[in-house]
């Protein structure tokens, strides 16, 4: 159709999991041999790979896959935050995911399940954020939420409009700022 499937690997060790791509998606699709003698896939199908990659990574990631024999054309980077300053989502233990899908007024779960990376695993399923006794916020499911707790979560945004549009004062204000 003109298109480009672009496949990213899951959470692991970064160069063994593009690596790992690369391999099964030469078996699916084929591959050609470059003028430097290095395997490329159909021009129709790519790997991009955006988790883990800072300077170091991305070294090893390449030299991984030429020594498999792929070019280096077949992978496109993505900018993770260890570009940057090693602070990210990983570091935080923090990563805000789909977690249910409404498809005809039925909602099913969805989530993430890593087989590489147990830690990443997501909740699933309509969520409810509430103050338990100790007053700590946990996140319960929304079935679960009884009728005299506060689910403190609030749609902010639905179906393009805007429904509560908070200043930065107000904001850090709740944050206890």
């Amino acid at each position: 159709m003109g298109g480009t499937l672009v496949i990213r690997p899951d959470s692991g060790e970064p160069a063994k999991v593009v690596r790992e791509a690369l391999e099964r998606l030469a078996v699916k699709f084929g591959t050609t041999i470059n003028s430097k003698g290095y395997k490329v896939l159909p021009d129709y199908v790519r790997v991009i790979q955006g988790d883990g990659i800072s300077p170091q990574s991305l070294t090893k990631i390449i030299e991984v896959i030429m020594k498999a024999g792929f070019s280096a054309e077949n992978v496109t980077f993505g900018m993770g935050g260890g570009l940057l300053q090693q602070v990210n989502r990983d570091t935080m233990s923090w990563a805000m995911k789909a977690s249910a899908i409404s498809i005809d007024g039925t909602w099913t779960d969805i989530y993430k399940d890593p087989i590489t990376s147990r830690s990443k695993r997501s909740k699933k399923g309509r969520l409810a954020l509430v103050k338990n006794s100790n007053g700590q916020l946990k996140t319960i499911k929304a079935e679960d939420l009884s009728a005299d707790a506060d689910n403190l979560l609030r749609d902010i945004y639905v179906d393009g409009k805007l429904l509560i549009e908070d200043n930065l004062t107000t904001i850090r204000e709740r944050a206890g700022w």
